[in-house]
C-alpha cells in the first residue's frame, strides 16, 4: 500500500478474506486501496463489512460516512455536467468579452501586454515576472489565468492525439517526467534544461498536477510556456490530468481555493485536449550505424513518449493512437486511452495484472514486438518513481523518467530528464530536490481515508 501498489494489495486482501471471511483488517485495508484507485462504491461495501464484524469500530464508521459523501458528490457533479450545454472555454470567453473578468484595481502583479489589436498576449518578460511573482507566494489575476489557459487550449486542440516533432540538426529535446505540483523543483529543473527556444524543445510527459501543493503555479507555468513557444513546448496528458484524480489528490481543491470553481472546470476541459503521446523523430541516421537499434522506415531513430505505457493486446499501431478521440473524454478504466496513461512495465515476459489496480503490466517481449512493428527505437514513459530519477528497462527499449525529486517530501529519489539530439542520441541528467515554503503535500485534498501522500 505504501508503494501505491494497490492492485497487488487488493489481491492479497481478497486472498486473506478467502482464507478467513471474518478477517476485519483485510476488509478495512482493501477498502483503503479501493479508495486510492477511485472505486468508492467498492470501498463503502468493505467498510460496511468491517462494521458488521465490529459495530464499535469508530474509524470504519467515520470513513464509511466520508466515502458515502464522496459517492453522493460524484453522482451530483455528473448530473450537473450532463445538464451543462456550454463548454467552460466558451463560458470564460463570453465572460471576458462581457467585461466580467477584468483586472481588479488592487492587483499589483504582472500584467499581460497587449498586441496591435488590443488583445492580451504572452511575452518572455511576462513569464519571467510571473515566475518571480509565484516565488513570492502570490497569485496571478484570474483574468490572466484564464487567458493563459485559453491561449494554450487554442494550440493543443489543433494537435493530434499522437503529436509529432522532428529534431533538426543543432536541436535538442528534453523529455521530462512527472512533476506533480512541485513548483520549486520545476524552477530548478528549468534552470538545468534551459528555456525553450528555436534550438531547444521541452516535452512534459504528464502528471503536472496533484499531490504537490503548488499545482496551480506549475500548470500555469507550463501552459504559459506552451502559449509562448507553441512548437518548442510539448505537453502529454498524464493519468492525473483527469477529473477523478483531481478530486481526491488535491488539484481540484487547490484550484477552487485560488481561482474559483469555473477556473477548475476550465482546466478540466482543457486537460482533455492534451495529446496522449508524442513521437520524437531524429532527422539523420545515427552515426556510426547501430545495427542493434530499431529504426524507422526512413532509417532514423524514433522515440514514442507516453505517460503510462503499452497495450493489453498486440497490433496497436501509431495510426490507431492518432485516431483516438480525446476532447471532452476522461481516461476511464479500460481502452487505449486508459492504457496509454496507466500501464506499467514488468520484468517478466507477457502481460500481467496491474499492481495499481488500473490498466495492465507489459513485459519486455511486448515492448520489443510493438517497437519492431511500428519502427520505434524505444518507449519513454513516466508514471512511476525511480530512485535515480530514471531507469533503462526492457533491454534498453523502455525507459522510465521521473522528475519530482524527493517525491511528496517523503521519498529519497532524485529527479531526472532525458536529452535527445538530432541523431537520436540520449543523455541523462539527474537533480536533487530544492527547499520550498512550509506546506505539506496534498494540502488542498479532501480528508479521505486511504489517500497516500
Amino acid at each position: 500500500m505504501k508503494l501505491e501498489e494497490n492492485g497487488y494489495a487488493i489481491s492479497d486482501a481478497t486472498r486473506a478474506i478467502e482464507l478467513d471471511p471474518a478477517y476485519e483488517k483485510a476488509y478495512y485495508r482493501r477498502a483503503l486501496c479501493q479508495l486510492s484507485i477511485l472505486k468508492p462504491q467498492l470501498a463503502a461495501a468493505d467498510f460496511k463489512k468491517v462494521l458488521s464484524l465490529n459495530p464499535k469500530n469508530q474509524l470504519a464508521s467515520t470513513q464509511l460516512e466520508t466515502t458515502r459523501k464522496l459517492i453522493r458528490r460524484i453522482e451530483f457533479e455528473k448530473a450537473i455536467d450532463v445538464g451543462e450545454e456550454e463548454s467552460p472555454v466558451d463560458r470564460c470567453l463570453k465572460i471576458i468579452a462581457d467585461g466580467g473578468c477584468d483586472l481588479d484595481k488592487s492587483y499589483a502583479g504582472p500584467v499581460l501586454p497587449r498586441n496591435a489589436s488590443g488583445e492580451h498576449t504572452i511575452t518572455a518578460s511576462f513569464v519571467d515576472d510571473m515566475l518571480d511573482w509565484f516565488k513570492e507566494g502570490k497569485a496571478l489575476a484570474r483574468r490572466h489565468v484564464w487567458e493563459i489557459v485559453l491561449g494554450c487550449f487554442q494550440l493543443i486542440v489543433k494537435e493530434e492525439s499522437l503529436n509529432e516533432v522532428s529534431i533538426e540538426d543543432g536541436m535538442t529535446c528534453d523529455v521530462i517526467g512527472d512533476v506533480h505540483g512541485q513548483f520549486y523543483d520545476v524552477l530548478h529543473l528549468l534552470s538545468l534544461t534551459g528555456k525553450p527556444g528555436n534550438k531547444h524543445c521541452l516535452l512534459f510527459n504528464g502528471d503536472f498536477v496533484d499531490r504537490g501543493s503548488w499545482s496551480i503555479e506549475v500548470i500555469i507555468t507550463l501552459f504559459a510556456y506552451k502559449w509562448l513557444y507553441p512548437k518548442q513546448v510539448l505537453l502529454n496528458r498524464g493519468n492525473h490530468e483527469a477529473k477523478d484524480m483531481n478530486k481526491v489528490y488535491g488539484f481540484e481543491g487547490e484550484c477552487k481555493h485560488k481561482h474559483g470553481e469555473l477556473t477548475y472546470k476550465l482546466f478540466s476541459h482543457v486537460f482533455t485536449a492534451l495529446p496522449l503521446a508524442t513521437l520524437i523523430t531524429s532527422t539523420h541516421p545515427p552515426s556510426p550505424a547501430l545495427p542493434q537499434a530499431i529504426l524507422s522506415p526512413a532509417g532514423v531513430k524514433r522515440y514514442f513518449v507516453v505517460h503510462g505505457g503499452l497495450f493489453s493486446k498486440d497490433g496497436v499501431t501509431l495510426d490507431d493512437i492518432r485516431k483516438i478521440p480525446r476532447l471532452g473524454k476522461e481516461p476511464g478504466t479500460e481502452g487505449l486511452m486508459c492504457e496509454l496513461l496507466w500501464t506499467d512495465p514488468q520484468e517478466l515476459p507477457g502481460r500481467g495484472p496491474s499492481k495499481r489496480g488500473v490498466g495492465i503490466a507489459f513485459g519486455p517481449d511486448v515492448t520489443k514486438r510493438w517497437c519492431e512493428a511500428n519502427g520505434v527505437t524505444g518507449v519513454m514513459r513516466s508514471h512511476e518513481v525511480r530512485q535515480e530519477g530514471y531507469a533503462i528497462e526492457h533491454d534498453g527499449l523502455c525507459t522510465t523518467v521521473f522528475s519530482a525529486p524527493q517525491y511528496c517530501d517523503q521519498g529519497t529519489n532524485k529527479g531526472a530528464f532525458i536529452r535527445i539530439d538530432a541523431a537520436g542520441s540520449l543523455e541523462y541528467f539527474q537533480f536533487e530536490a530544492k527547499p520550498h515554503p512550509p506546506m505539506r503535500p496534498m494540502a488542498y485534498a479532501p480528508s479521505l481515508p486511504g489517500m497516500m501522500m
